[in-house]
């Protein structure tokens, strides 16, 4: 008796409903990320009580969370068969669904959730979300703006309910920006009505992404982590986040989420923008094809196939195309992708080509109104993307991208414009008169040089402009400040840096604007298909066979890397640039790739380079054109170069044994005076040693530990190489010859180094020779040609070699410097005319000089010398 009452008891038990703190448990472990406790608990409540509602659509949104979508499927089906076809899981299913690429079972579902199910309010949402996504703009539109109202007349929402109002005017908001605010607002008031609830703050983080705002958009994402570390869409946010902001790292939080959670197709989407970031397309297709496995209706996911096979050549390409359009005939997003692809990889005039079938699309795509702006300002449109991007900020004036290309053209807009045979030249108008008479005469000498070489001469006019504020051309490169480049070349057009733009010494504008002529090369007779490393690293190439000392050279913090294992190989150099791993990645890549041609050109002959790039202007890949042109596969290459480095610099690689890690192994001078004794082979150690001693006054010791190091790595020619520290010396003592030696060393793979180069021209004219000193002082004008000393010297100089061409353009420098007494500097231009024989020069040039000063005494004896010239040279 006793026992049966028992039993009656627990039978009873188990029948009543389960207490709310149950479910409370199973929601908190979902907040908090313990998924699989989650699914778990919520099956557990399912199979005791079938028909809670709040468990099954618990344990959906679980199942959801880790991926596992078929098994979300079956949960809610199985709810409706086991609750007489109850509609309060057809929402649930209808969004499992949509994941899936089902959209015709998923509007079923959410169809009948709308009309009667507690969620109907989300389901009604999830519609409209399927109807924009299929191109039926209008309907999705009605539905959206029905949320304004649901806002408006509801005082009592609940927060699920504000982030699905937020929701819907966050896609009013993609046409419509001032209406973004409104989102916001919601956002934030779900989850001040529920803190638990992530999802308003998750959905937040995306919008702020999306209205430019990555500075609020990472804690937003981090604050969500901080509750939820395994929230996967948390994770790509912050990934999404992190890209924008500049951070590195992005891809970590992305590994973490798929860990959770395999087949979010965001996910896949990041990767394969990552990996076609790094023109690693097998990557890219391996990753898209994992997204279509999980929804082949995908639209980020097909776009991005479109965007591999135009990259590929693909002749597939035109029907992934149809097939997107036939999913959603008014998907300008779709051309936005590929022209954004078009840009990373630098086919400029493609992305004008997409971007221009976007807006033809859809005339409310005003994020394909800056692409196509921009692009058409880097190939040279200026009128019309001038005009396109007005359309832009007309439609969304909070672009970053749209309002400071405005305000770039502005100021580019007061440039004025000069022309050679074959480029047009603009410049800031204070700067014009000077830089021209270099970048004239550079930009005709590249042009020759560059042709010959390659067989290819580029369309012309070349379009240079040359800007005085960095942040300028910044934003003329792509659309933000910030940018550490120096130059840029879209083909047609060549933006850079004005030498006036940095302090002298901090780059050479001579080598820069080669590199970047030498990329309006490559990227035309290949089709702008080169890779990015490729044509960095030859343009690298070039700049060292252009002039003496110019491009990269070699530091020890490179060939640190090299020993540590920290550089890419070849076969992933896109990397270095894309993706770097440590702070000096980007320039390591940069002198890396430049000795890849070093290589092939040696073991290959230079035509083996213009033939791979004939063979990427043909559509082949890097190991397509390596194996036809080489006659090898990348892991061979990537051994040849590694063979290559331990010849190259083996003396180099050696002497920094001892730096480990690349930390400062010393910390004291008697730590150091024993290390440099001890190990006459460590380059750092001798470098530093003979640095103390210098700065305690005993040079003569210091030269023995200076000389040591300077024949440990003698390519070392930094601004504290053992050349400059022994050029001091001598100097000190009077040994001009010696201390020209050292200078001349350094100059000639130190590109940048302005102080030396006048410091040298000062030795050599104290030697007596001017032509040596001339060259020096040639070298500097490449650095810093701002300073009017530099062409008082330069003008003197020539004339005294009688060198008059070169004389007439240094004082025509002088003038265009606009010096206080420019009657005096109109006087020496017009006497060096005068001794190079060129009198009607002479005579026009000192009739300036008298208009500005008519009792200029010298002017006046100079000009009757013209005229007595002239007439006893015409006989009478």
């Amino acid at each position: 008796m006793k026992s049966r009452l028992g039993l009656a008891v627990l039978i009873s038990l188990v029948a009543q409903p389960l207490g709310a703190q149950q479910i409370e448990d199973a929601r908190t472990a979902f907040r908090t990320g313990r998924y699989d406790d989650a699914i778990t608990q919520f099956s557990r409540i399912v199979r005791r009580q079938s028909s809670s509602v709040e468990a099954a659509r618990g344990l959906v949104a679980a199942l959801v969370e880790v991926g596992r979508y078929e098994d979300a499927q079956e949960a809610a089906e199985r709810f409706a068969r086991d609750n007489s076809n109850s509609t309060e899981l057809s929402n649930s299913l209808g969004e499992v669904l949509y994941l899936v690429g089902d959209r015709a079972g998923a509007e079923q579902a959410l169809m009948r959730a709308s009309e009667a199910a507690s969620d109907s309010l989300l389901a009604r949402y999830n519609l409209a979300v399927l109807h924009y996504e299929s191109g039926q703009i209008g309907q999705a539109g009605q539905g959206f703006d029905g949320f304004i109202d649901v806002y408006n007349n509801n005082s009592d929402l609940s927060a699920v309910e504000l982030t699905t109002v937020a929701n819907a005017v966050r896609y009013l908001s993609l046409h419509s920006w001032e209406l973004a605010q409104d989102a916001l607002r919601a956002y934030d008031e779900a989850a001040a009505a529920d803190p638990g609830d992530l999802r308003p703050r998750v959905q937040a983080g995306y919008l702020l992404l999306e209205r430019y705002n990555g500075t609020d958009a990472q804690p937003s994402f981090e604050d969500v982590l901080q509750v939820n570390p395994n929230h996967p869409r948390a994770l790509v946010g912050l990934a999404h986040s992190m890209r924008f902001n500049g951070t590195p790292g992005g891809m970590e939080p992305v590994q973490l989420a798929l860990e959770v959670n395999p087949n979010l197709v965001e996910e896949r989407v990041y990767l394969a923008e990552a990996y076609l970031e790094s023109e690693d397309y097998e990557r890219a297709l391996a990753e898209v094809e994992r997204a279509l496995e999980v929804n082949p209706r995908s639209l980020e996911a097909l776009s991005l196939l479109a965007a591999i096979r135009f990259l590929r050549g693909d002749d597939e390409f035109d029907g992934t195309v149809r097939r997107i359009l036939e999913l959603n005939p008014k998907y300008a997003q779709l051309y936005n992708t590929l022209a954004d692809v078009s840009v990373r990889n630098r086919q400029y005039a493609k992305a004008v080509e997409f971007a221009q079938r976007g807006v033809d699309l859809d005339p409310t795509s005003w994020r394909g109104f800056t692409l196509l702006g921009i692009n058409q300002l880097r190939v040279g449109s200026m009128g019309a993307g001038r005009e396109n991007l007005e359309t832009a900020f007309e439609g969304d004036p909070h672009d970053p991208w749209t309002k400071n290309t405005l305000d770039m053209l502005d100021v580019l807009d007061e440039y004025p414009e000069t022309g050679t045979e074959r480029f047009a030249l603009v410049m800031d108008g204070k700067e014009l008169a000077l830089l021209s008479l270099y970048f004239s005469d550079l930009s005709e000498e590249a042009y020759d040089s560059l042709s010959a070489k390659y067989g290819y001469r580029p369309k012309t006019p070349v379009r240079i402009e040359v800007f005085a504020y960095h942040a300028d051309f910044s934003v003329r490169t792509v659309g933000l400040t910030g940018l550490g480049a120096l130059g840029v070349s879209f083909g047609p057009v060549i933006a850079m840096d004005s030498p006036s733009a940095r302090e002298a010494g901090d780059f050479n504008w001579g080598s820069t604007l080669w590199h970047e002529l030498a990329h309006t090369v490559h990227l035309g007779m290949s089709n702008h298909r080169v890779p990015r490393w490729f044509t960095e690293g030859l343009a690298v190439y070039e700049e060292r066979r252009a002039r003496k000392g110019w491009g990269d050279d070699v530091n020890p913090g490179f060939l640190v890397a090299y020993k540590e294992d920290r550089l890419y190989p070849v076969s992933e150099l896109n990397n270095g640039f894309m993706r770097p791993t440590y702070p000096e990645q980007i320039g390591h890549s940069y002198y890396q790739a430049s000795l890849v041609f070093e290589l092939i050109d040696r073991e290959f002959g230079f035509q083996s380079i213009v033939d791979m790039l004939d063979e990427y202007a043909n559509g082949r890949s890097t190991p397509e054109a390596v194996q036809r042109v080489l006659g090898m596969d990348m892991d061979r290459l990537d051994g040849m170069f590694d063979e290559y480095m331990e010849g190259r610099f083996s003396g180099s690689l050696e002497a920094l044994a001892s730096l480990g890690s690349g930390e400062k192994p010393h910390v004291s001078r008697d730590d150091i005076a024993r290390e440099a004794d001890r190990h006459p082979g460590n380059f750092v150690a001798q470098l530093a040693m003979g640095s103390i001693l210098l700065e305690d006054g005993k040079a003569d010791e210091a030269m023995a530990y200076f000389e040591r190091a300077k024949s440990l790595f003698p390519e070392y020619a930094g601004d504290d190489s053992p050349y400059w520290f022994l050029a001091q010396i001598y100097l000190d003592r009077g040994e001009r010859e010696k201390a020209a030696s050292e200078l001349a060393a350094l100059t000639a793979i130190n590109e940048r180094n302005y102080v030396a180069r006048m410091e040298l021209a000062d030795v050599y004219q104290a030697l007596g020779d001017s032509m040596s000193a001339a060259v020096a002082l040639e070298e500097a004008l490449y650095i810093y040609p701002m300073a009017v000393d530099l062409h008082l010297r330069l003008a003197e100089l020539y004339a005294g070699l009688a060198s008059w061409p070169q004389a007439i353009r240094e004082r025509q420098a002088v003038l265009a410097t606009n010096p206080v007494d420019r009657a005096e500097a109109q006087y020496q231009l017009a006497k060096t005319y005068f001794d190079s024989g060129d009198m009607g020069n002479a005579r026009s040039v000192i009739l300036q000089a008298l208009e500005d000063a008519p009792n200029f005494r010298e002017a006046q004896e100079l000009l009757l010398a013209i005229h007595a010239r002239r007439d006893g040279k015409d006989g009478r």
